[in-house]
């Protein structure tokens, strides 16, 4: 699991690979952060000046450290609950233990003002099955099977078959198998919507493809990969990190959430200080902290 730190957001790519009879598929999980927050304090200067000058509210604005965007809007929300722009406020260079004191003591809701967005590749639908249960402060736009087509097919190897070279090989014969009986079966479904089938006729091309498609993909396996966006909040990521970054977690997410968690910590490492990481016999990692429930 290679982090990769390009001039915008960091990534964690999958190797894409392919059976002797060209099916594709992957390992490993990628993961992309494609978006994140941005911050712009400047408009709070004649918000902090309606107030008396001697309360120098307006200093709040010229601290010299710079905060990556996502603590600088956990930090200027909790400020904002006590009215903490003054001399004696906390400043930027002490957000460590500003951050630290709120999440120990369990006020995570100001956690969840930032906003991340990662694209997840190279993972199964019976891994995203499990990761849409986490509803509360997340967003999910997933692959439909129903709209596209087998030209992208592609399917996902799971840890276990890859260094057991008889399940290796059933795994690959498997994927074979199956992309070709789905290549038939759409094949035969197209066939007899020419022939007037009522079942599967359409007048728009468009829902053609969809009748064709979302009868076809009847027989595709769960290990057949899917591509999904996923957008949530510090505190919801924080949650899914907990729950399916642990060692107690199925394999497979587990890998995608700890993929999630570096590089989430890459942009945001006060945020996701307190998690403390751990390799596992099997190899794969987890991460635990002491307030899971922030």
């Amino acid at each position: 699991m290679k982090l990769i730190t390009p001039k915008a957001f960091p990534a964690i790519h999958a190797k894409v690979f392919s059976t002797k009879a060209g099916t594709l598929y992957t390992k490993e999980p990628g993961v992309v952060m494609v978006a994140g927050p941005a911050i712009n304090l400047e408009g709070m200067l004649p918000f902090l000046k309606g107030f008396p000058k001697e309360y120098e509210f307006d200093s709040y604005l010229s601290d010299r450290k710079k905060l990556p965007p996502a603590e600088a809007l956990v930090k200027v929300s909790g400020q904002v609950c006590y009215a903490s722009y003054g001399p004696k406020r906390t400043y930027n260079k002490d957000v460590e233990r500003y951050i630290g004191n709120l999440i120990s003591s369990g006020h995570g809701s100001v956690l969840e003002h930032p906003n991340f967005s990662l694209l997840m590749y190279g993972v199964s639908r019976s891994m995203t099955h499990e990761l849409v249960r986490h509803r509360a402060g997340m967003a999910y736009s997933m692959l439909s099977q129903r709209y596209v087509s087998g030209r992208v097919l592609r399917f996902v190897e799971r840890p276990e078959y890859q260094d057991n070279k008889k399940l290796h090989k059933l795994f690959e014969n498997r994927i074979d198998r199956a992309r070709l009986e789905y290549e038939a079966m759409a094949q035969e479904l197209l066939k007899l919507q020419g022939e007037g089938d009522k079942k599967l006729t359409a007048e728009a091309a468009t829902d053609a493809r969809k009748r064709v498609q979302q009868t076809a993909r009847s027989i595709l396996p769960n290990e057949t990969e899917t591509v999904i966006m996923v957008t949530g909040n510090a505190r919801a990521w924080r949650h899914i990190i907990n729950m399916r970054a642990s060692d107690h977690a199925e394999v497979e997410i587990r890998k995608v959430a700890f993929a999630a968690y570096k590089i989430l910590k890459e942009v945001s490492p006060v945020i996701f200080s307190d998690y403390k990481e751990e390799k596992l016999p099997d190899g794969t990692w987890c991460v635990k902290t002491e307030y899971p429930k922030v």
